[in-house]
């Protein structure tokens, strides 16, 4: 049997859990790799945190919060050669009982990019792991940016960096119409809108570059944005939808890897339903997989929603917010292992 991929997941993604100390130069290792994007969340209920080395490790923004950005060097301080260092703000360093998570990527490619009609000021591409994380000025007219990945990402997530605007996404599960036409909201559970052709041009991205419209929550003229773009890696991310059954017995979801990381959001209901994150650290045994809401200050759930497969995840929970009878979810996936790594070795169940 080949290998899906050549290389190990946690080279380019990992979750990490730490203990916070509120201190001054907490240095936490343990990731495996430098990062240059990482999500960090305080277990028991705070506001998000999202650092990348492409705007520099200080400059803060809060992925529930509409928030522009900001200079906080006691947030992330810096990112180092198997981690980061913290600093005494209690959103990236709490000292509390529950604990901090962090969700790890990696990039690396600062130069070669060159194509599209904005040139960003500044960027990080992997074509191996498939993220790209670009740094650009709006020009309040259609766009493009050159994305340098190759293939066509899959899911991409906008964020006004001077107003306080929200996190736009674009998926490719979402939406019947035209393509690019459709976005949800990172900070909020609303459903998706449709039909709505400024924030992407009405176009899907291509295997060079990604479409930006008029909107000025993607594209205001001579302001600064950040985009994080995804694309699939067989054996590695994938990104698509499924229809929930609204049954404890819930869909099963095929990924061709044993997920480290997934994230749902119910597109097509009226607009209650949170976003929702899963890793393998937390708990980190099946059933046992606690939901956190990007788009929320909540603590961890405690419910059993999900059980993290060998070869997917399948839904344990009747909630809509993760498997609403015949309605649409999407869904964003990282691999612990793939189906057979690049040892030949096949994974298997938790």
């Amino acid at each position: 049997m080949a290998a899906y991929i050549s290389f190990q997941p946690s080279d380019f993604f990992n979750t990490l859990l730490f203990t916070g100390n509120a201190s001054a130069d907490n240095a936490i290792t343990g990731v495996g790799f430098q990062p240059d994007l990482t999500w960090f969340k305080y277990r028991g209920g705070d506001n998000w945190a999202c650092s990348d080395a492409v705007r520099g490790s200080t400059e803060a923004l809060h992925q529930n919060l509409t928030l522009a950005e900001y200079t906080n060097a006691n947030g992330c301080a810096s990112f180092d050669a198997d981690g980061f260092t913290v600093g005494t703000d209690s959103t990236w360093n709490s000292s509390g009982a529950s604990g901090m998570a962090t969700w790890n990527w990696k990039a690396g490619t600062t130069t070669g990019l060159s194509g599209g009609t904005i040139t960003p000021s500044a960027y990080s591409i992997n074509t191996t792991s498939g993220i790209g994380i670009y740094k650009y000025e709006g020009t309040g007219s259609a766009a493009t940016i050159a994305h340098g990945l190759g293939v066509a990402p899959k899911m991409i997530i906008v964020k006004d960096l001077d107003n306080a605007d929200g996190w736009m996404t674009y998926h490719e599960g979402l939406g019947s119409g035209s393509p690019g036409g459709a976005y949800l909201v990172l900070n909020t559970a609303a459903a998706e809108s449709t039909g709505n052709t400024s924030k992407w041009n009405g176009t899907a991205p291509t295997d060079t570059v990604f479409s930006l419209g008029s909107a000025g929550d993607t594209n205001q003229s001579s302001t600064d944005f950040i985009a994080y773009v995804f694309a699939d890696v067989k054996g590695y991310s994938k990104f698509g939808s499924y229809t929930g059954n609204g049954n404890a017995d819930g869909t099963f979801v095929y990924t061709g890897f044993r997920p480290a990381f997934v994230l749902v959001k119910t597109a097509s209901r009226a607009g209650t339903d949170a976003w929702c994150l899963f890793d393998n650290k937390r708990e980190g045994y099946n059933v046992d997989n606690d939901a956190l809401n990007p788009d929320t200050t909540a603590a961890e759930r405690t419910s059993d929603d999900i059980d993290l497969l060998s070869n997917g995840f399948k839904l344990r929970n009747t909630v809509t917010d993760v498997n609403p009878s015949g309605e649409t979810v999407i869904y964003a996936a990282f691999a612990e292992f793939p189906i057979v790594s690049s040892n030949d070795v096949p994974t298997v169940a938790r």
